[in-house]
C-alpha cells in the first residue's frame, strides 16, 4: 500500500504521521533526532512498502533529518512552510497549531500537491551553502564592529570618523589622539582592540571570498560576472536556487525570489503592489545587485533613470530594476547549466529534473509578468545591467 510519511521536524524531535492515497491515517509517532530515536522512526517509516517522506522545511529546521533520509535511500519531498499552513489554516481545528496536526498538514499536502520538489542533495551545493552561510556571518559581524567603533570614534573626535571606514583609516585616526584622562584612555584602548577584531575579520572575509570564488568558477558559473554579483551573491544563487531547470520560465524564477509584483487592483484602480513573498536572501542578493548597478554607469542605471522620467517614483523604478535583473539572473543561470550538461554527459553531478532543494514551490500568476524590454544575459565590455 502507497503511503505519504509527513513529518513536522525540530531539532531534537519529528512528528511524523502516516496517512495512506484516501488520507485515511495509519499510524501517528513522536521520535527523536538522536540515532536512537531516528532509527526507531525509519523502522516504523519501512514497515509500509511502498512510501514517500514528506518534510517540512527542507531548506531549514527539517535539512539535517531530510538529508539523512535521502543518504539512508528514502524519497524525500519538500513541502513548503506556507503550503502546509495553508491546509492547517482551512481544516477543522481552528488551525491550532500542535506538533501532530503540522505533521497531518504535511502529510496532506504532499497528498494533493503533485509537483513538489524531490530533496537531491547535491554535496558541491551544500558545500556552497555552508560557506556562503559563513560568509554571510562574517559579514553581520563586520557591521556590528564598524558601529561599535564609530561610537568610540565619535566620542573621542568631534564629528567621528568617515562613513566607509576601514581598520587602516581607523588606526591611523586613532594615531593621531592621546587622551591623558583615565576615561579618554579607556576608550582609546578599546577602540584599539576593535581595530584589530576589524581587521582579523577583513582577513577572514577575504580568505572567505577566494573560497567561494575558487569553488564558482570551478562549477562554471560565470554569475560573478554580472555587475553586483561576488563570490557570496553567486554562492547563495547556486545554492538556493538548486537545479534552475525547475522553474519553468523567469517568470517563476521571479515569483518565487520574490520580485514579480502582486496584483492588487481593486474596480478601476489597476495597480501591482510589492510581494513580500519568496525567498528572501535570494531577494536580498538582488538588491545589492540593484544598488552597485545604480552607482555604477550601466544599463540597470539607465533603466532605473527611464522609469523615473515615465512618472514612476523612485521605489517603484527600483523594484522594476530588481524585477528586470531577476530575468537576467535566470537567462545565466539556465546557459550555465546547460553549457554544462552539454560538457558534462549527464548533466553535472547532482543536477536532476526534480529540485535539489532549497527553496520553496515555484508559483506565479497572470499578475506576476516581466516588465517589457530587453533582457540579455551578454556581456558588454562596460558594466551593464545584464553583465
Amino acid at each position: 500500500m502507497a503511503v505519504i510519511i509527513g513529518m513536522d521536524p525540530h531539532k531534537r524531535s519529528a512528528t511524523i504521521e502516516i496517512i495512506d492515497h484516501t488520507g485515511k491515517i495509519r499510524a501517528v509517532g513522536r521520535y527523536g533526532t538522536d540515532t536512537a530515536g531516528y532509527t526507531e522512526m525509519l523502522t516504523a517509516g519501512r514497515k509500509f512498502g511502498n512510501r514517500v517522506w514528506a518534510v517540512e522545511g527542507c531548506n531549514g529546521i527539517g535539512r539535517h533529518i531530510a538529508h539523512r533520509l535521502v543518504h539512508d535511500g528514502e524519497t524525500v519531498l519538500d513541502v513548503p512552510a506556507k503550503l502546509s499552513a495553508q491546509i492547517r489554516v482551512f481544516a477543522t481545528g481552528n488551525g491550532r497549531k500542535t506538533d501532530p496536526v503540522d505533521a497531518h498538514s504535511v502529510a496532506m499536502a504532499a497528498l494533493h500537491s503533485p509537483n513538489l520538489s524531490r530533496v537531491e542533495p547535491d554535496p558541491d551545493l551544500l558545500l556552497l551553502s555552508m560557506l556562503a552561510d559563513r560568509r554571510d556571518e562574517l559579514g553581520r559581524a563586520r557591521t556590528e564592529t564598524i558601529n561599535r567603533l564609530h561610537r568610540f570614534l565619535l566620542e573621542l573626535f568631534p564629528g567621528g570618523a568617515e562613513r566607509f571606514l576601514s581598520a587602516t583609516k581607523a588606526r591611523a585616526l586613532i594615531a593621531t589622539i592621546k587622551p591623558r584622562d583615565p576615561l579618554g584612555k579607556a576608550r582609546r584602548r578599546l577602540t584599539v582592540e576593535l581595530i584589530g577584531e576589524l581587521d582579523n575579520i577583513d582577513r577572514k572575509i577575504k580568505a572567505a571570498d577566494k573560497e567561494l570564488r575558487q569553488l564558482i568558477i570551478d562549477r562554471g558559473s560565470t554569475l560573478m560576472d554580472l555587475v553586483g554579483i561576488g563570490p557570496s551573491s553567486a554562492a547563495r544563487l547556486l545554492a538556493d536556487t538548486g537545479d534552475i531547470h525547475r522553474f519553468r520560465n523567469r517568470d517563476r524564477f521571479a515569483s518565487w525570489n520574490g520580485t514579480a509584483p502582486l496584483d492588487a487592483s481593486s474596480g478601476e484602480q489597476q495597480r501591482h503592489r510589492l510581494s513580500r513573498a519568496g525567498n528572501r536572501r535570494i531577494n536580498r542578493v538582488l538588491h545589492i545587485m540593484a544598488v552597485v548597478q545604480l552607482r555604477n554607469p550601466t544599463r540597470g542605471r539607465l533603466y532605473f533613470d527611464t522609469r523615473k522620467a515615465a512618472g514612476k517614483t523612485s521605489m517603484e523604478s527600483m523594484r522594476s530594476l530588481k524585477r528586470r535583473l531577476s530575468n537576467v539572473v535566470y537567462a545565466r543561470m539556465l546557459a550555465d547549466q546547460r553549457q554544462r550538461e552539454k560538457a558534462s554527459p549527464g548533466g553535472h553531478s547532482g543536477t536532476t529534473l526534480q529540485s535539489s532543494a532549497t527553496g520553496l514551490t515555484p508559483h506565479t500568476d497572470p499578475s506576476e509578468k516581466p516588465h517589457p524590454g530587453p533582457a540579455t544575459n551578454k556581456v558588454n565590455p562596460a558594466p551593464t545591467a545584464a553583465s
